[in-house]
């Protein structure tokens, strides 16, 4: 299907991804797809480190800023948006580059993705009167106990979101231990793809140095206006980190340094388990970012392992 260059880049979050994106990008006249979960939330700005307008100035991008928080959005929502993209770059005669750190998401544009089951109105019906009843310990260990695999790699964040285990149950109803097709048992068989990393403590570094930039930069008044608008704490969108701190923050349960700690703690987490994913899912050429290192010296480093690689191709696009 693709007849325009293609090139994947991955990392853990504050890895500097979206500087070396940006920069390839204008080298290339590319348009850039984002492969992260959170971007795609309209209003989520500050606390997802969302590109700012003046950043994305004069950069073509697809896959932010697609629905409102309390809306839903699947994977499936995301190879939508990737067909877009990419049937843009080839009207345009343009490069795709995929950036991103939702591993799930890249894996799948990579190698397929199942048909998604169609909900059980009865079964959810039921599932829901559990979480009305406050049983929602009911579904986790339904969970637990039908697929412990699945549930031994869920984000602590979704096995506390009753949405979340709903669906992934109904999966499991529909026989769909996993939702993507055809993936790859060995690695070597998988396309390759371009990851970025930093060695620990400068990760850590870039880490702190992103939450302080979001609290000076209006965290909290973000979050202010998405609680006056009503979004729900049980939503998708607010299992970003950093929006259930700095609401509790607002309403005086934790201190604006205690949030900010508590951020930093869960978003290393995050971090931590990117890198476990991208290293058992997806086979990736790594590119290490030293401490001060440019945008620019990056991703001259990240292009000449584009080279080595070449185009990949987007199997999950097929019709």
């Amino acid at each position: 299907m693709e007849t325009v260059p293609i090139q994947v880049l991955v990392g853990p979050t504050a890895a500097g991804k979206t500087d070396v994106i940006h920069h390839l990008a204008r080298e290339r006249q590319a348009l850039i797809l984002s492969a992260d979960s959170m971007l795609v939330y309209r209003g989520m700005d500050i606390g997802t480190a969302k590109p700012t307008p003046a950043e994305r100035a004069g950069l073509t991008y697809r896959g932010i800023d697609l629905v409102e928080p309390g809306e839903p959005f699947s994977v499936v929502d995301f190879l939508k948006e990737a067909r877009r993209a990419l049937a843009d770059c080839i009207r345009d005669n343009r490069p795709l580059l995929i950036a991103g750190g939702t591993g799930l998401y890249v894996r799948c544009l990579l190698e397929g993705l199942r048909t998604e089951p169609g909900a059980d109105r009865v079964g959810r019906a039921a599932r829901e009167k559990m979480v009305d009843a406050g049983r929602i310990e009911d579904l986790q260990e339904e969970l637990r106990r039908r697929t412990p695999e699945v549930w031994a790699t869920l984000p602590v964040a979704d096995r506390s979101n009753p949405r979340r285990l709903i669906r992934i149950l109904e999966k499991v109803d529909a026989g769909m231990g996993q939702i993507c097709r055809s993936w790859a048992v060995d690695p070597h068989l998988q396309p390759e793809v371009a990851g970025l990393n930093m060695p620990r403590a400068v990760l850590h570094e870039a880490i702190h140095e992103r939450i302080r930039r979001m609290y000076e930069g209006g965290l909290l008044e973000e979050v202010r206006a998405l609680l006056a608008a009503g979004l729900a704490s049980d939503s998708t969108a607010w299992q970003a980190i950093g929006y259930a701190e700095a609401a509790a923050c607002l309403r005086g349960e934790l201190t604006r340094e205690s949030a900010m700690e508590r951020t930093l703690f869960r978003t290393r987490q995050l971090a931590k388990r990117q890198m476990t994913w991208f290293r058992g899912q997806l086979r990736v050429r790594w590119v290490d970012r030293e401490s001060g290192e440019s945008p620019a010296v990056t991703a001259a480093r990240v292009a000449a392992v584009w080279a080595e690689i070449g185009s990949v191709r987007l199997k999950g696009l097929d019709a």
